[in-house]
């Protein structure tokens, strides 16, 4: 049995046999990789994927290899916008793309917050420059929720809400004819 609801933040739950509650995702999320500093990242949830993948730029291994040392780039306009990372490697792999090409990727492992959600992640590190979003979620980091295709930021919070501008209307100084 399947019961849509809500659970107590307001989220959308679905619940099976027994009150196993899973938290419903939209097809878009706002998240976090807190280990790394970094909030608000964009990320698209892609269960055609197994392993998530975050757009890096400046790739290089350092320590004999053990660590790697990148660039997360946060937006896809405003290119200024990075954190540089150094991070263990978790192991090499080979990867197919969409394309069919395949290509060996660095991996790397580190904690995911999306929302009420936080769980550890493996993450390939690619050039997703001509991509939309930064950061796309695979089957491995979806394990146990829901996507609603339907809808996007269900859970993630968008940081740093854009607040209505007021336009200001200039003030004309009127003189009078007497002041003359």
């Amino acid at each position: 049995m399947v019961d849509l609801g809500r659970s107590e933040s307001g989220a959308k739950t679905v619940t099976r046999k027994r009150s196993e509650e899973r938290p419903v995702l939209g097809w878009s999320e706002y998240v976090a990789l807190p280990e790394w500093g970094i909030s608000g990242l964009r990320a698209k949830t892609d269960t055609g994927a197994r392993t998530s993948a975050l757009h890096v730029d400046a790739i290089e291994e350092v320590n004999r290899g053990r660590d790697v040392r990148f660039e997360v780039v946060l937006h896809r306009r405003k290119q200024h916008r990075r954190v540089r990372v150094v991070a263990p490697i978790s192991r090499r792999g080979r990867v197919r793309s969409s394309n069919g090409h395949y290509t060996t990727r660095i991996f790397v492992t580190t904690v995911l917050r999306i929302g009420p959600i936080e769980r550890e992640v493996e993450i390939s590190l690619v050039d997703r420059e001509k991509m939309i979003y930064r950061m796309l979620l695979g089957r491995s980091a979806l394990h146990g929720v829901l996507i609603d295709v339907g809808h996007k930021d269900l859970l993630g919070v968008r940081p740093n809400p854009r607040k209505k501008q007021v336009k200001r209307v200039k003030r004309r100084r009127v003189s009078s004819p007497s002041a003359k």
